[in-house]
């Protein structure tokens, strides 16, 4: 267990006792609130996760509300930075929500959730580093569910000369810390260079990794940088320097292969979450559709679980028949089984973590398309 755990569920609970009925609900509404990157070059993931939490919020409203009231939604833009996060965290907290959905980006995460959990408001995060294990709920796997399913596929692959680069931020550097560790102890040659995430050029970085003709590159960037060193790749295959690439969870979104390009994206394999059309469930199917005709462009990849992230909220209030915090965020954290767009969801109770998360390893089709090659909860 986190060892700060403890302590920020009691502080969860305690504040969640003395909150007022009124900070978050009032006058026949209740407030939630979205936070994620909704300008900058990772806006296309915080929209899409504002979209899935709209038509959720949406459907709710439509069915009558929670309690008999209606659903009101505020959204902060963080910009995928930790210090604009605590700004829009703390102006988020001083209009009483219920709840935030978000934040995503994981270095944001780990310095403003513990304003939420402080401020009253109950996070039902989207972050995927184990640091923020405790700091209220999240329907997404975390980096010690994900790191397994690509440690198997480089074992699989017999991955004996591996190039790391990564990004220092926190979830990809931990995912490029764990790979490292993982391909050590299999007596794997493993070399690690670091990239800048404002860069966007990054031929010196690929060089480098191809110097020692490695048989695989793994990348833990986020997509806008995980593009351009795919592209990179690519050109470096054409001349000659060939090396399978593995991209890491943070590059999987539709944005990716845009900006890559079919044939680049193809190239790699990616470790990642089945995409909304993959999930084959009944919600799921009217998730995409709904999205589709609400909104008029396709679903991307983190917007489903920001989706179910409101219901796992909404169901904990009308379960616990009340909006007081302290009633329904023990309804959220043991939540088992509830049908969900990205299948059952359970929340473990002393982490706020999915024990049976979808864990997937994806490949690009050349119509450029993500291909579910393998599944694992």
């Amino acid at each position: 267990m986190h060892r700060r755990l403890p302590i920020l569920l009691a502080a969860l609970i305690a504040l969640a006792i003395a909150a007022p009925l009124s900070s978050a609900a009032t006058k026949g509404t209740i407030l939630l609130a979205f936070e994620g990157p909704l300008t900058g070059d990772q806006r296309s993931n915080g929209y899409d996760m504002l979209r899935g939490t709209k038509l959720a919020v949406k459907e709710i409203n439509a069915a009558g509300g929670l309690l008999g009231m209606k659903v009101v939604l505020i959204s902060g833009n963080d910009k995928a930075d930790a210090a604009t996060g605590v700004t829009v965290a703390k102006s988020i907290i001083a209009k009483h929500p219920s709840a935030v959905i978000g934040p995503f980006n994981s270095s944001v995460g780990v310095k403003n959730l513990p304003l939420y959990i402080k401020g009253g408001v109950f996070p039902v995060q989207l972050t995927s580093t184990d640091d923020t294990s405790g700091m209220g709920a999240t329907v997404q796997p975390k980096n010690s569910q994900i790191s397994p399913a690509e440690v198997k596929w480089m074992k699989a692959n017999k991955a004996q000369k591996v190039s790391i680069l990564w990004d220092p931020s926190t979830y990809t550097k931990g995912m490029a810390d764990r790979m490292y560790s993982a391909l050590d102890k299999q007596g794997a040659l493993v070399t690690k260079i670091e990239i800048d995430p404002t860069a966007t050029d990054f031929s010196a970085q690929v060089a480098q990794a191809l110097t020692n003709n490695p048989d695989t590159v793994y990348v833990s960037t986020y997509f806008p940088q995980g593009a351009i060193i795919a592209k990179e790749l690519a050109a470096q295959a054409k001349a000659g320097n060939d090396a399978r690439c593995f991209m890491g969870l943070a590059n999987q979104d539709p944005g990716f292969i845009t900006a890559a390009g079919n044939a680049a994206s193809h190239r790699c394999t990616f470790s990642g979450s089945p995409t909304p059309t993959q999930f084959g469930n009944k919600i799921s199917r009217a998730y995409v559709k709904n999205y589709t005709s609400t909104f008029g462009t396709a679903p991307g990849t983190w917007g489903i679980y920001a989706y179910d992230s409101v219901y796992l909220w909404a169901n904990a209030i009308t379960k616990a028949g009340s909006t007081d915090i302290d009633a329904f965020s023990k309804q959220i954290l043991n939540t088992k089984n509830m049908a969900g767009a990205t299948g059952p969801i359970t929340i473990a109770p002393k982490t706020g973590n999915r024990p049976n998360v979808p864990i997937g390893i994806l490949g690009v089709s050349l119509t450029g398309k993500f291909v579910l090659e393998s599944i694992q909860t």
